[in-house]
């Protein structure tokens, strides 16, 4: 079987040296990866590098090896084309369409997914000629990853960190399963909420009420959404995963904090997936000490009260026309009936109902679920990485989408 090929553009900005790192992580994964760096590029990580860490030769104009045509043999060859980091000079010129060096030949000649992971200062980030230049080129199908949030070089802080390189391998990883398909970024132009995680809600300084749900489902959610081209913000509560990259990631405690994150978010979003486990009661008062043990003693009951219904909330106000509202339901028993219950309670468009358990859904890899739609349609999901039910997810919305666009 061949090997994969991935060409991976490193433009000029001081990021380039995770770039090595991101070469590394293809490579050990068995692909073939040729450099292709700008000559900004080699000021800060020199061609003997490259070409150490990949074993292929390193070039930056089409000159060099001119017998070969590289540019047209490089762009026919590659699976993928990874470009990080995409400096606002990259993005200008391949949104003109420019070809002054090898880099952005190659970006003409390629005929398989293109992904551009910024990294730049934030001000240069917001300013509308990038702005402009990163619609442009999303509207062409490649997929222009949303920068992080971080530190800068010097002291500065702000969004236009380039994400780690574990997270951008895992958003390419994702870009390469999808393939060379006419709708390999179908989510282009939107953008999704996806909450994660479970809730906690506070007994005390110490002590919380909670659940068992780590967001492994809602980040697999956010991957695959931003790798298919979404704009993506991810509201997460509690969880002790790397953020996911192209997300914007907004972290939040209780059932009221995360019902806040998600309205201000949906206010403009296209779709809305509520995959966090929300807590249906919190403590109807917190103890401003810790509770203390007394012998003897029983403790006193816990008095609970309701926290807001996230979702029948959103499915009601629908705060953006045509937003699509997928909920989360998990059940022990009567998985589908309660599941289809739950849809015409929650009045979403689609439930995606999963038997939990010991070792089933909560902490694990792999999921099995039914996405049940309002229309009455049902699709099952078998048993496998929670990557593949994300896809599933986010195809049913897309199909939501274009029902409503006929």
């Amino acid at each position: 079987m061949d090997q994969t090929r991935v060409v991976l553009g490193v433009g000029g900005g001081i990021a380039a040296y995770k770039a090595c790192e991101l070469l590394r992580l293809f490579t050990e994964s068995g692909h073939r990866v040729r450099v292709v760096p700008t000559a900004s590029a080699l000021r800060f990580v020199g061609a003997p590098t490259w070409a150490a860490l990949s074993g292929e030769p390193v070039a930056t104009e089409v000159w060099d090896e001119v017998h070969e045509v590289p540019h047209v043999r490089i762009g026919r060859e590659a699976d993928l084309l990874v470009i990080a980091p995409a400096t606002a000079d990259v993005l200008s010129r391949a949104a003109g369409g420019r070809a002054d060096d090898l880099l952005t030949n190659v970006l003409l000649t390629v005929r398989c997914p293109v992904v551009f992971v910024p990294a730049m200062h934030t001000e240069m980030w917001e300013h509308p000629a990038t702005r402009a230049n990163v619609a442009t080129l999303r509207e062409r199908g490649a997929v222009v990853v949303e920068p992080a949030v971080g530190r800068l070089t010097g002291a500065d802080t702000g969004k236009g960190r380039l994400p780690d390189p574990d997270a951008i391998f895992e958003l390419c990883r994702r870009v390469l399963a999808r393939g060379a398909a006419a709708d390999a970024a179908d989510l282009a132009g939107r953008h999704v909420v996806i909450s994660a995680g479970g809730t906690r809600e506070p007994l005390d300084p110490v002590r919380y009420l909670g659940n068992r749900s780590s967001g492994k489902q809602g980040y697999a959610l956010a991957r695959t959404a931003a790798a298919r081209g979404a704009r993506v913000t991810l509201v997460a509560a509690n969880t002790a995963l790397p953020d996911p990259a192209g997300a914007e990631v907004v972290p939040v405690g209780t059932a009221e904090e995360l019902r806040t994150a998600v309205l201000k978010a949906a206010a403009d979003a296209d779709a809305v997936v509520m995959a966090a486990a929300v807590a249906d009661f919190r403590p109807a008062s917190r103890a401003a000490n810790k509770i203390k043990k007394q012998e003897g003693r029983d403790p006193e009951p816990v008095a609970l009260v309701r926290n807001p219904d996230v979702l029948a909330e959103l499915s009601a106000a629908r705060p953006a026309p045509g937003q699509v509202v997928v909920g989360f339901a998990a059940e022990t028993d009567d998985v589908l009936a309660n599941g289809r219950a739950k849809l015409a309670r929650k009045g979403c468009d689609l439930l995606v109902v999963n038997q939990v358990g010991e070792g089933l859904a909560f902490g694990t890899e792999e999921n099995e679920a039914v996405v049940l739609d309002a229309s009455g349609g049902e699709t099952h999901v078998p048993r496998g990485p929670k990557e593949v039910l994300a896809d599933r997810i986010w195809d049913a919305v897309a199909a939501r989408w274009a029902s409503a666009a006929h």
